[in-house]
């Protein structure tokens, strides 16, 4: 499917041919291949980085989540424990 998804890319950067046309051929709504371009050209640098690159930025990402996702329950857990009526 991703191979698919690539060459329909490519045909739209081509720019031979419309979204539309290109969406009627392949049977595809116009604003997924729109959605599948976009993609492209955020993340089509990726394919040029090396893979431990490609690892530390992963990395990276999953950390700052993580950090995001503790700071948010230790929001929730000092508002449970101001609130009236919680048993300690």
């Amino acid at each position: 499917m991703s191979e698919f998804k690539f060459k329909v890319v490519l045909e739209v950067l081509q720019g031979e041919n419309q979204v539309t046309e290109i969406a009627a051929e392949s049977g595809i709504h116009p604003q997924q291949i729109t959605s599948w371009k976009n993609r492209f050209m955020e993340h089509g640098a990726s394919i040029f980085s090396s893979t431990k690159e490609a690892r530390e930025k992963s990395s990276d990402k999953e950390g700052e989540n993580l950090l995001r996702m503790i700071g948010q329950q230790q929001l929730e857990v000092d508002f449970l424990k101001k609130s009236p009526g919680i048993s300690r």
